[in-house]
């Protein structure tokens, strides 16, 4: 019997590459979702405390997109048939020692790949029937609810922006309006327009220069006022004897 190649197993499949971190510690985190269902190995690496889960995770989500784009499969439906992690390059580094020695440091990467698959109509049928009978909804429902929410989001921003970028195009467009318009007016009425407002200005002018009895007024005025300062000023020179 001849074994199913590793890169010829069905299913939908996301690889993550050269990631910073050994296969072996990847494979201790993939050891614990292969086989369960997209909700149940969500959880799993949510609230597992090896810094690896993050990347296996946007790997998982990767996967089961995936599969609704491309498959028209949903979430509910995918489970984790296949999970490993390859060897990938090793960068070499050194580490001084004592007596002028060196130690090789060997950091190594890894590729990740995650293949879902759906599961059968009878393993299907049986599954919603113990979910019914438990009364309470499948962590893979929840999961998609909570990712079909995620998107949800996403495209409503995407429209939000769209739409705030069409308004400001729309505004700039407007304000560009009357300048066209001014360039397409001929240069001789712009001419009169400018006479007519000179004509205008030159009417208030006049209309606000004061009147010669006005003129007259204010001079007696100012001439009269001169005088009696004087005489005041004769009158308060005299000695008492004087006055006397």
């Amino acid at each position: 019997m001849v074994a199913t190649k590793t890169n010829e197993r069905p299913g939908t499949r996301a690889v993550a590459r050269h990631i910073r971190v050994s296969a072996s510690k990847a494979r201790a985190v993939l050891d614990l979702i292969r086989g369960e269902p997209y909700g149940r190995a969500s959880e799993i690496l949510e609230f597992s405390e090896r810094s690896v889960s993050d990347v296996v995770s946007k790997c998982l989500d990767s996967a089961v997109a995936n599969a609704e784009h491309n498959d028209e499969i949903s979430a509910e439906e995918l489970y984790v048939s296949a999970c490993y992690a390859d060897e990938g390059p090793t960068l070499k580094r050194w580490r001084p020692r004592a007596r002028g020695r060196a130690t090789r440091i060997n950091k190594r990467t890894c590729h990740i790949t995650i293949i879902v698959s759906r599961y059968s109509d009878a393993e299907l049928t049986a599954m919603r029937e113990r979910a019914e009978s438990r009364g309470r909804t499948g962590a893979s429902e929840k999961a998609a609810e909570s990712r079909r929410q995620r998107v949800e989001k996403s495209r409503a921003a995407e429209a939000e922006a769209e739409a705030a970028e069409a308004v400001e195009e729309a505004g700039d467009e407007v304000g560009a309006e009357p300048a066209d318009a001014a360039e397409g007016v001929p240069e001789e009425a712009l001419v009169e327009e400018a006479e007519e407002d000179v004509a205008e200005v030159a009417e208030e002018a006049v209309e606000e220069e004061p009147a010669e009895e006005d003129v007259t007024e204010v001079a007696e005025e100012a001439v009269e006022e001169p005088v009696d300062e004087a005489a005041d000023e004769d009158g308060s020179s005299e000695s008492p004897k004087e006055q006397g």
